[in-house]
């Protein structure tokens, strides 16, 4: 038997033998919590350098398989935004989505938010370079 034969027959015995239980996959979505940290892992804001730092969320809802269906929707940007802003972060919020999807959620995460909106807050705590103001 060849190198590779042995492979496949030793994963497919694992596949076979080993319990599927979505508890032992500590990778694992079982929460909205959990779904949240996952994505804040993902999101990474663009840098001050090309866009002054706002607060986005996205309305995105998935199927049972973890993966976005239909067309995620922005519901708030920060009120302060230029329209560059906006642009340069609604492009980090869907690349934040497409790095963290499919979501691998457990089987019961997968029933309960199968085709329900979550709304995804994504937030930029750092703060723009502030010009220091000389006084007379």
């Amino acid at each position: 038997m060849t190198r590779g034969a042995r492979a496949i027959w030793f994963a497919a015995s694992c596949v076979l033998l080993c319990p599927a239980s979505a508890q032992s996959d500590p990778r694992q979505v079982n929460t909205i919590r959990e779904a949240l940290a996952r994505f804040s892992i993902c999101w990474k804001p663009p840098p001050i350098s090309r866009a002054n730092p706002i607060d986005i969320t996205v309305i995105v809802s998935f199927n049972r398989a973890g993966e976005i269906i239909g067309h995620p929707r922005i519901s708030y940007e920060s009120e302060q935004a230029r329209d560059d802003d906006r642009l340069q972060y609604r492009i980090a919020v869907m690349e934040a989505l497409q790095r963290c999807t499919p979501m691998p959620f457990t089987e019961s995460m997968a029933g309960a938010v199968a085709g329900r909106p979550f709304a995804i807050r994504f937030r930029n705590r750092r703060s723009p370079p502030q010009n220091p103001e000389k006084r007379a």
